[in-house]
């Protein structure tokens, strides 16, 4: 066997078993409900999933993307009844018609497990990628829900970006969970590697000080790691000024200002895969997002939560910002430090 070939049963073998823990505690899939794969062999991490899968799920209809017609896949899809499973593996993302293929499969009711974007990851992106995967229901459901209650729980909070501080000097949005407990939840499944708790300020211009950002998702959707992290001055919810920044970051400030006509500060999310971190990168911007630490969202666009002042539907822009993170705190308690959450 060559090496080419070991390595890419090797990573079959660790995505069997950590997809196999996922459809175990997280979808609770069994034989009684059908399963539908859909994939592609556009790049090497597609294949290793579309592998891996096909051995978790042995009974599953698998249906490659480029050698079937749309009409084919959709009238497949819809023949799949509410609680069944459906399965995207894409190099890229799927297009089926004009509609968005995971929130249609949704309003049917069925669980969905989407794999985006995986022609962005290469070499030992891959294998990161893949120890993403891993599920461990202990942590990521006991330590997501007690980071939701400080958060619901916090008057204020405080992320100190080694340097610098950034104050949420009011109260949070209620939590959101991105854990892998669909218990509680109108719809089962989503993008894959998860690993998130998101909230922000209730009012948008309680948030203020600086953050020392060393990732920032750029106008490709991709990872930008500028040889020094860029500072962030934000007052009353915006940013107003740089330090040390790049001209690929003012583009995308000065792209949001274009369409948003200012910069605001929205989401705060608290990562919690520990297979990503400063080190461990992975090109894909959604990916990266569930880095294990802290990242903020620039521009006006957030799907989860209304503010009076921004229309649903209005602001186009959502960027991603990872910041430099030495301690993190809800009210008076600590909840991050040493690269991990300690609640």
């Amino acid at each position: 066997m060559s090496s080419l070939s070991s390595n890419f049963e090797t990573r079959v073998a660790n995505s069997h078993a950590h997809l196999q823990n996922v459809l175990e505690h997280a979808f609770q899939h069994t034989a009684a409900h059908k399963a539908v794969l859909v994939y592609d062999e556009s790049c090497e991490l597609a294949r290793v999933l579309a592998s891996a899968y096909r051995l978790c799920l042995p009974e599953a209809l698998c249906i490659n993307f480029d050698e079937t017609a749309p009409s084919d896949i959709l009238e497949t899809l819809a023949t799949l009844q509410s609680g069944d499973l459906a399965i995207l593996v894409q190099s890229t993302n799927f297009r089926l018609e004009a509609y968005r293929l995971r929130v249609e499969l949704f309003k049917q009711g069925l669980k969905v497990i989407e794999h985006p974007h995986l022609g962005r990851m290469e070499g030992a992106e891959i294998d990161y990628y893949i120890d993403a995967l891993a599920y461990d229901p202990d942590y990521y459901r006991v330590v997501g829900r007690k980071l939701k209650e400080k958060i619901d729980q916090a008057s204020h909070g405080v992320v100190d970006s080694d340097g610098a501080q950034l104050i949420f000097s009011g109260k949070f949005e209620p939590a959101k969970l991105n854990v892998g407990d669909y218990s509680e939840m109108k719809n089962v499944g989503g993008q894959f590697p998860i690993g998130e708790v998101f909230t922000e300020s209730v009012n948008l211009e309680d948030v203020y000080g600086r953050v020392r950002v060393f990732i920032f998702g750029d106008t490709t959707f991709s990872i930008n790691q500028p040889e020094t992290p860029i500072t962030l001055i934000i007052e009353k919810g915006q940013v107003v000024a740089t330090e040390d920044s790049t001209p690929e970051f003012d583009q995308v400030l000065t792209n949001i200002r274009a369409d948003d006509g200012v910069v605001w500060v929205r989401e705060l999310g608290l990562g919690m895969n520990r297979a990503f971190n400063k080190e461990r990168t992975v090109r894909d911007i959604g990916t990266y997002e569930r880095m294990c630490g802290i990242h903020l969202s620039l521009g006006s666009k957030h799907g989860s939560y209304a503010k009076p002042h921004i229309k649903r539907g209005e602001g186009r822009h959502h960027v991603d910002v990872f910041a430099v993170t030495k301690s993190v705190k809800f009210g008076d308690d600590e909840v991050y430090r040493d690269g991990q959450w300690v609640v």
